[in-house]
């Protein structure tokens, strides 16, 4: 199982750091045109660190955490930090992750960027695909929907979060201060955090093949 969690943690890092000069020239429009080379550069020192051989899911999850608050710049670092060291929470212990799990890690992960982040869904940030991803998450397990169903409804809910993010101004970060011309624009935090979530999916999904 810790080859599992590895493997996952792999498939979100590469799929990061692939999309590097998408999610920067996303940041070049709004923001600081830093996002994908900050992401890239954590994501690629978690895969160099992350033990291989650890059973406690919580453990790597907050390894992952601690290193990309000391290895990403900007928001970013502080926030994804964050939000992998609340998943790791909500895991500690565990040697495998069920759907439920995956659940309560996402609620946690919203906890701790809100906090960290003092935001609120309708800003123009990565909660803006967090928070229907968590929606649509729980009401497809409220309805009894398979794993597969589940993460789609997640992941679809969280594609349309990034596209709602064109709709609106933003009211945070560096990108608040463009006012209205920041409508218009997608949201690169809101664009990983889809990235993420699908990089989850698939690598669901080759599992069980």
């Amino acid at each position: 199982m810790a080859s599992k969690i590895y493997q996952c943690i792999e498939k979100i890092g590469n799929d990061i750091i692939e999309n590097k000069e998408f999610l920067t020239d996303l940041d070049r429009e709004i923001g600081d045109a830093d996002h994908g080379v900050n992401m890239a550069r954590g994501f690629t020192e978690v895969l160099a660190q992350l033990p291989k051989d650890e059973e406690d899911m919580g453990k790597v999850l907050k390894k992952v955490g601690m290193t990309l608050l000391s290895k990403v710049g900007g928001a970013s670092g502080p926030l994804y930090g964050t939000a992998y060291m609340k998943a790791a929470g909500a895991v500690a212990g565990k040697t495998s992750i069920t759907l439920s799990d995956g659940k309560e890690m996402l609620e946690a992960v919203i906890g701790g960027v809100k906090m960290r982040g003092k935001a609120q869904r309708g800003e123009k940030t990565m909660l803006d695909a967090l928070e229907p991803a968590m929606d649509a998450l729980t009401k497809a397990i409220d309805v009894g929907k398979d794993t597969e169903e589940c993460l789609e409804a997640m992941c679809q809910a969280a594609q349309e979060g990034v596209e709602f993010t064109k709709t609106i101004r933003a009211t945070k970060g560096r990108a608040s201060y463009l006012g209205e011309r920041s409508i218009g624009h997608q949201d690169p935090g809101a664009t990983s955090s889809l990235i993420t979530l699908r990089a989850i999916q698939a690598f669901y999904l080759d599992n069980l093949k």
